[in-house]
């Protein structure tokens, strides 16, 4: 029998559901498909809920575990789609635009504030899902080097949505609106 914690934990749970779901059916698709995807993970995450220390941390941490099942289930239909052999390339670029558009907008507005350099190679290799193998041949560098030059850029991203997004930063982005910086 749960606690009144616990019970507290899972009400607050319960009473965002309606936005559970709309981010799960975002990146899925299907309202179906997110009911169950939702389900799955109310049911799996109610026995780990005593875990989480601090109430207010929850709808957070309930986020993570939305992420975790919405890339399960991409996993698990790319396995039942047939003929395919290889879904690597599957599980390296997004499903659909639908997800590409929910990428949180903070982070085309915050590219302009690192360097040039770093901002297009962030912009190729991750925006745009091209191989850092092949942004390395473009600019005549070799793949360690762009790979290096990438790690950086994103570090240089990193403190940038550290010190814009702070949810964000923290959390991953929950669909939120950020205080952007004038110009960004």
């Amino acid at each position: 029998m749960p606690d009144s914690a616990d019970r507290q934990r899972l009400s607050i749970l319960l009473a965002s559901r309606s936005q559970f779901l709309a981010f799960v059916e975002r990146r899925i698709g299907s309202r179906e498909e997110a009911e169950e995807v939702l389900q799955d993970a109310f049911a799996s995450s109610v026995e780990h809920v005593e875990g989480v220390r601090d109430e207010d941390s929850i709808v957070a941490w309930f986020y993570r575990v939305l992420r975790n099942a919405i890339v399960d289930w991409h996993r698990r239909r790319a396995r039942e789609l047939p003929g395919l052999e290889d879904d690597s390339d599957l599980l390296q670029a997004p499903p659909d635009t639908a997800l590409q558009r929910d990428l949180c907008v903070c982070i085309e507005g915050l590219l302009p504030l690192i360097h040039p350099d770093y901002a297009e190679l962030v912009r190729l290799v991750d925006l745009e899902g091209r191989s850092v193998g092949a942004v390395a041949k473009d600019r005549g560098v070799s793949a360690g080097s762009a790979r290096v030059r990438l790690h950086r850029a994103r570090a240089a991203l990193r403190r940038e949505v550290q010190l814009t997004c702070r949810t964000c930063a923290e959390h991953g982005c929950l669909d939120c609106t950020c205080a952007r910086p004038s110009g960004a």
